[in-house]
């Protein structure tokens, strides 16, 4: 596999610099990425990552792999790479759109009507209004095709009737996507119904969770008595699952190796920086010795993404490298966390961005990475899948896979 730039990427890549050398302000290389904690949920950041999307939108820079007719670019996956690389470089608003964009969108354009994606995919790509997914629930757990929100058909409408949680940006999203159950007699997985449903609407809602880290990102959702169109339905009743794996696989994606290897080289700096035995901590052999071990998951991290890459450039379906991604990802940027933490002494135990060394970046990481280690599937579940669909070892047993969905025991009290 060659790594540099073709002539036609190099082209691209230059065109994309020359416009945000226009409109944005390069970011400093050597500044420690920045610490949003408690930013991303303030309405000025939200207003200031609309105002940008809408901007890239207009000059034709906004979800480049998306179709034409839709609002993208029509692109491949390989220039949106080099775009995201560019625009990593610059200093911008925080991006509210990945669920969104990542997930959603692909999932829209995959199960979507052509009147629901004329009406949706469009506005989604301008980013003037923000999706949630509303999956995860109370009672669930891991399995999501165990969730109880009900959908029950009346007239033209369905009326849900549930609880989600976990549900990020859910506070200030306009639109969400939701699995729901419609038919309890039938087997887990074939009674579920995907829809597309307002936030605003009468009987939704939003309860911000405060989280161990001081953030406010995830969300628990109420519905009563929501009465959803029929016309916002995705997919066929009862096919809710398979819409839903489609949300799922670029989930995974869409997270990946989001969990520590764009943190490294502020790891370096911070080893560089702290003090141990009276001289610099990167210079003693078990420093060094840990954070060669974390350069070579990054590495493999790398490599890993490049074959997801690989094959999406090919027209693939995102296969099961994004779960390993993940499965690796998330545990590492909890080890790093708490390595970083280790280098920093007794001011590690300091979350204050305004004492702590690279503004408590890392404090907000160890606090963090566990939540990240459940959305979009638990290590458990991940290495079930890689058992399963990469190493080919015989499935789990499933006892409840084909018994209707009413008779499976529940540890709920209802």
């Amino acid at each position: 596999m060659d790594f540099d730039d073709t002539p036609q990427e190099a082209a691209f890549r230059a065109k994309a610099r020359a416009w945000l050398e226009q409109h944005a302000k390069p970011r400093d290389p050597n500044a420690i990425a920045p610490n949003l904690l408690g930013e991303r949920e303030s309405a000025d950041v939200i207003q200031k990552a609309k105002d940008w999307q809408a901007t890239k939108f207009d000059a034709g820079w906004a979800c480049l792999t998306w179709p034409k007719e839709y609002g993208g670019q029509g692109l491949g996956r390989l220039e949106a790479v080099v775009w995201g690389q560019e625009e990593g470089k610059f200093e911008t608003p925080p991006n509210i759109y990945g669920i969104g964009h990542g997930m959603l969108g692909p999932t829209l354009m995959a199960h979507g009507s052509e009147e629901q994606k004329q009406k949706y995919i469009r506005e989604m790509a301008r980013g003037q209004v923000v999706w949630c997914q509303l999956f995860s629930e109370p009672d669930a757990g891991s399995d999501l095709a165990g969730l109880r929100t009900s959908a029950v058909k009346d007239g033209g409408d369905w009326v849900l009737n549930g609880q989600k949680i976990w549900s990020t940006g859910a506070h200030f999203c306009d639109w969400g996507m939701i699995v729901t159950r419609t038919d309890p007699n039938a087997a887990k997985h074939a009674g579920l119904t995907y829809f597309i449903v307002d936030m605003h609407a009468k009987g939704v809602e939003v309860r911000p969770i405060k989280q161990i880290n001081g953030g406010s990102g995830f969300n628990e959702v109420f519905f009563t008595d929501v009465r959803v169109p029929d016309a916002n339905r995705l997919g066929a009743v009862g096919d809710g699952w398979r819409v839903a794996i489609t949300t799922l696989m670029n989930e995974r994606v869409a997270i990946g190796a989001g969990g520590g290897a764009g943190r490294y080289r502020d790891l370096i700096k911070l080893a560089q920086e702290t003090r141990r035995n009276g001289r610099p901590a990167i210079e003693d052999s078990a420093v060094r010795q840990k954070l060669a071990d974390f350069y070579i998951q990054s590495k493999g991290l790398q490599f890993t993404s490049y074959r997801t890459l690989s094959a999406l450039s090919r027209g693939a379906t995102p296969g099961p490298e994004g779960a390993i991604g993940k499965a690796v990802g998330a545990p590492m940027g909890q080890e790093m966390a708490h390595f970083a933490l280790e280098l920093q002494g007794a001011m590690g135990a300091v979350a204050d961005a305004a004492i702590a060394p690279q503004d408590a970046v890392w404090q907000e990481m160890y606090l963090g990475t566990p939540g990240l280690r459940i959305a979009g599937g638990t290590d458990e579940i991940l290495k079930n899948i890689i058992a399963e669909r990469v190493l080919r070892l015989p499935p789990e047993i499933r006892v409840d896979k084909d018994r209707p969905f009413r008779e499976i025991p529940t540890g709920s009290v209802k």
